[in-house]
Protein backbone atom coordinates (compact mmCIF):
# COMPACT_ATOMS: atom_id res chain seq x y z
CA UNK A 1 0.00 0.00 0.00
CA UNK A 2 3.00 2.25 0.86
CA UNK A 3 4.35 1.56 -2.70
CA UNK A 4 1.28 2.59 -4.16
CA UNK A 5 1.24 5.62 -2.11
CA UNK A 6 4.36 6.45 -3.02
CA UNK A 7 4.14 5.77 -6.77
CA UNK A 8 1.15 7.95 -7.19
CA UNK A 9 2.80 10.96 -5.44
CA UNK A 10 5.76 10.38 -7.79
CA UNK A 11 3.67 10.53 -11.13
CA UNK A 12 1.38 13.52 -9.73
CA UNK A 13 4.89 15.40 -8.91
CA UNK A 14 5.87 14.76 -12.56
CA UNK A 15 2.56 15.72 -14.06
CA UNK A 16 3.34 19.33 -12.18
CA UNK A 17 0.78 18.44 -9.01
CA UNK A 18 2.13 18.88 -5.46
CA UNK A 19 0.09 18.65 -2.12
CA UNK A 20 2.45 21.29 -0.67
CA UNK A 21 2.07 24.05 -3.25
CA UNK A 22 -1.64 23.97 -3.42
CA UNK A 23 -3.84 25.40 -5.95
CA UNK A 24 -1.67 27.76 -8.17
CA UNK A 25 -2.95 31.10 -9.31
CA UNK A 26 -4.99 31.32 -12.76
CA UNK A 27 -5.65 34.18 -14.75
CA UNK A 28 -9.09 34.43 -16.66
CA UNK A 29 -9.61 37.08 -19.78
CA UNK A 30 -12.86 37.09 -20.97
CA UNK A 31 -12.01 39.17 -24.35
CA UNK A 32 -15.00 40.81 -25.84
CA UNK A 33 -13.75 41.77 -29.62
CA UNK A 34 -17.11 44.15 -30.93
CA UNK A 35 -18.21 43.52 -34.36
CA UNK A 36 -17.21 46.91 -36.67
CA UNK A 37 -19.52 48.00 -39.51
CA UNK A 38 -17.50 49.21 -43.20
CA UNK A 39 -14.43 47.15 -44.39
CA UNK A 40 -13.68 45.10 -41.39
CA UNK A 41 -10.13 43.33 -41.33
CA UNK A 42 -9.64 40.70 -38.00
CA UNK A 43 -8.02 42.62 -35.54
CA UNK A 44 -4.37 41.88 -34.28
CA UNK A 45 -4.25 41.48 -29.79
CA UNK A 46 -1.64 41.52 -27.70
CA UNK A 47 -2.11 40.82 -24.45
CA UNK A 48 0.59 40.74 -21.72
CA UNK A 49 1.45 41.34 -17.93
CA UNK A 50 4.05 43.93 -16.83
CA UNK A 51 5.91 43.83 -13.35
CA UNK A 52 5.65 47.32 -11.15
CA UNK A 53 9.24 48.47 -12.69
CA UNK A 54 7.07 48.35 -16.10
CA UNK A 55 9.34 45.12 -17.59
CA UNK A 56 7.38 42.49 -19.49
CA UNK A 57 6.68 39.43 -17.62
CA UNK A 58 4.38 37.29 -19.71
CA UNK A 59 2.43 37.86 -22.95
CA UNK A 60 -0.62 35.88 -22.60
CA UNK A 61 -1.71 36.40 -26.09
CA UNK A 62 -0.14 37.44 -29.40
CA UNK A 63 -3.11 36.77 -32.44
CA UNK A 64 -1.85 37.91 -35.67
CA UNK A 65 -1.89 36.78 -39.29
CA UNK A 66 1.94 37.87 -40.52
CA UNK A 67 5.25 38.70 -39.38
CA UNK A 68 5.52 41.89 -41.18
CA UNK A 69 2.45 43.28 -39.29
CA UNK A 70 3.98 42.38 -36.01
CA UNK A 71 5.75 45.58 -35.27
CA UNK A 72 2.25 47.23 -35.66
CA UNK A 73 1.71 46.21 -32.31
CA UNK A 74 3.54 48.44 -31.29
CA UNK A 75 3.58 49.00 -27.49
CA UNK A 76 3.84 45.17 -26.92
CA UNK A 77 6.60 45.08 -30.04
CA UNK A 78 8.83 47.90 -27.97
CA UNK A 79 8.58 45.82 -25.05
CA UNK A 80 9.02 42.16 -26.20
CA UNK A 81 8.63 41.10 -29.53
CA UNK A 82 11.75 42.83 -31.45
CA UNK A 83 13.84 41.54 -28.35
CA UNK A 84 12.47 37.88 -27.99
CA UNK A 85 11.80 35.92 -31.34
CA UNK A 86 11.28 32.81 -29.05
CA UNK A 87 8.19 34.44 -27.85
CA UNK A 88 7.01 35.49 -31.20
CA UNK A 89 7.15 31.94 -32.20
CA UNK A 90 5.66 30.38 -29.24
CA UNK A 91 2.63 32.66 -29.07
CA UNK A 92 1.45 33.22 -32.17
CA UNK A 93 -1.87 32.44 -33.59
CA UNK A 94 -4.26 33.46 -36.09
CA UNK A 95 -6.11 36.45 -36.10
CA UNK A 96 -9.88 36.12 -34.39
CA UNK A 97 -13.31 37.70 -35.86
CA UNK A 98 -15.17 39.62 -33.34
CA UNK A 99 -16.38 37.81 -30.79
CA UNK A 100 -16.79 36.66 -26.78
CA UNK A 101 -12.86 34.58 -26.02
CA UNK A 102 -12.90 33.34 -22.68
CA UNK A 103 -8.96 32.73 -22.07
CA UNK A 104 -7.31 30.69 -18.72
CA UNK A 105 -3.94 30.78 -17.48
CA UNK A 106 -1.64 30.14 -15.27
CA UNK A 107 -0.17 33.13 -13.32
CA UNK A 108 3.50 32.06 -14.25
CA UNK A 109 6.37 34.39 -16.33
CA UNK A 110 7.44 33.40 -19.52
CA UNK A 111 10.23 31.22 -17.82
CA UNK A 112 7.04 29.22 -16.56
CA UNK A 113 8.09 30.10 -13.18
CA UNK A 114 4.97 31.48 -10.43
CA UNK A 115 4.63 35.31 -10.66
CA UNK A 116 5.53 36.65 -6.85
CA UNK A 117 2.81 38.69 -4.96
CA UNK A 118 3.07 42.43 -6.41
CA UNK A 119 1.86 44.76 -8.08
CA UNK A 120 1.41 44.22 -12.06
CA UNK A 121 -0.24 45.66 -14.84
CA UNK A 122 -2.37 43.91 -17.98
CA UNK A 123 -1.83 45.45 -20.74
CA UNK A 124 -4.33 44.71 -24.46
CA UNK A 125 -3.18 45.95 -27.44
CA UNK A 126 -5.32 45.88 -30.65
CA UNK A 127 -5.13 47.35 -33.96
CA UNK A 128 -7.44 46.16 -37.41
CA UNK A 129 -5.70 47.06 -40.36
CA UNK A 130 -7.71 50.35 -42.32
CA UNK A 131 -9.68 50.49 -38.70
CA UNK A 132 -8.86 51.41 -34.64
CA UNK A 133 -5.92 51.19 -32.30
CA UNK A 134 -6.72 50.75 -28.57
CA UNK A 135 -4.76 49.90 -25.71
CA UNK A 136 -6.10 49.07 -22.25
CA UNK A 137 -4.15 49.10 -18.74
CA UNK A 138 -5.15 47.62 -15.69
CA UNK A 139 -3.59 47.33 -13.06
CA UNK A 140 -3.70 44.13 -10.47
CA UNK A 141 -1.87 43.03 -7.46
CA UNK A 142 -1.35 39.62 -6.61
CA UNK A 143 -1.87 39.22 -3.03
CA UNK A 144 -3.32 35.89 -2.11
CA UNK A 145 -6.74 37.00 -2.83
CA UNK A 146 -9.38 36.63 -5.92
CA UNK A 147 -9.83 39.91 -7.54
CA UNK A 148 -12.26 40.49 -10.72
CA UNK A 149 -11.44 43.95 -13.10
CA UNK A 150 -13.86 44.93 -15.80
CA UNK A 151 -12.03 46.25 -18.68
CA UNK A 152 -12.13 49.88 -19.82
CA UNK A 153 -14.27 49.98 -22.89
CA UNK A 154 -13.58 51.24 -26.07
CA UNK A 155 -13.99 51.18 -30.09
CA UNK A 156 -12.07 47.78 -30.38
CA UNK A 157 -12.77 46.37 -26.82
CA UNK A 158 -16.56 45.43 -25.71
CA UNK A 159 -17.33 44.92 -22.45
CA UNK A 160 -14.14 42.50 -20.78
CA UNK A 161 -13.26 40.80 -18.01
CA UNK A 162 -10.08 39.86 -15.89
CA UNK A 163 -9.99 37.91 -13.55
CA UNK A 164 -7.50 36.37 -11.37
CA UNK A 165 -8.47 33.26 -8.71
CA UNK A 166 -5.91 32.43 -5.88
Amino acid sequence: MNKLIMLLALLLSLLGFSAASGAATQFKLELNLPAQSGEYHNPYVAAWIEDDKGQSVRTLVLWRDGAKWLKDIRRWWRKVGRKDQSIVDAMTSATRPAGHYQLNFKALDDQKQSLSAGNYVLRIEIVRENGGRSMTKQPFILNGDSHQYPLAKSYEIAQSLFIIKE
